[in-house]
């Protein structure tokens, strides 16, 4: 088995993977528990593609809304699609991140770091230009250390007998279940 053809039949852990970390976003208002790390700041930005089908006959649907909106994505959950890719905003201490993460190879795209302190000359001191990218690694670094300690832990439930019961709360998440609910959702459909 080739590269392309482990990275197509892997692919739906990308995509469980988004759809777990937008309802563990949800559950605590945008606050994801990591064990060892504490709280970070994890919002579903006003971008997501989803993703139904296979193969030849998939399909892919652009969804925009506010931040705390997404109301066609979560719809578009509801009916079976798939997260392919969406924008997040990360938080941890002081700084602050923007992605987009695509669910099939968790590529990391429109990446935009904190704001690193400017320097007096413009940039013409070649050791302060050297400090400014030393910074910038180490924040991708934490970007990149951030994701990946999401998706351990997203993994550590996923591979136990814990999933089942962690589906059960995505799905009463994803479909409505109080009269609250079922109003929105049926103005939705209207």
């Amino acid at each position: 088995m080739d590269l392309v053809d482990l990275i197509q039949e892997k692919r739906f852990l990308g995509q469980e993977f988004l759809a777990w970390l937008w309802y563990k976003s949800e559950e605590r208002g945008g606050y994801v528990d990591l064990p060892g790390i504490g709280d970070v700041l994890v919002i579903f930005e006003k971008h997501m593609l989803l993703e139904y089908g296979e193969g030849e006959a998939s399909e892919k649907v652009i969804c925009r809304g506010l931040q705390t909106e997404l109301k066609e994505a979560r719809e578009g959950l509801r009916l079976a699609k798939k997260p392919e890719q969406a924008r997040l905003r990360l938080a941890r201490g002081d700084h602050e991140y923007g992605v987009t993460l695509a669910a099939a190879t968790l590529e990391f795209r429109n990446v935009r770091l904190p704001k690193t302190a400017g320097t007096e000359d413009g940039g013409k001191d070649p050791d302060s230009l050297e400090g400014q990218i030393l910074e910038r690694v180490a924040l991708f670094e934490e970007l990149t250390f951030l994701v990946n300690s999401l998706f351990a832990q997203f993994i550590s439930i996923r591979a136990t007998n814990r999933w089942t019961e962690e589906l059960v709360h995505i799905r009463n998440w994803i479909a409505p279940d109080t009269s609250q609910d079922k109003q929105e959702y049926q103005e939705y459909q209207d």
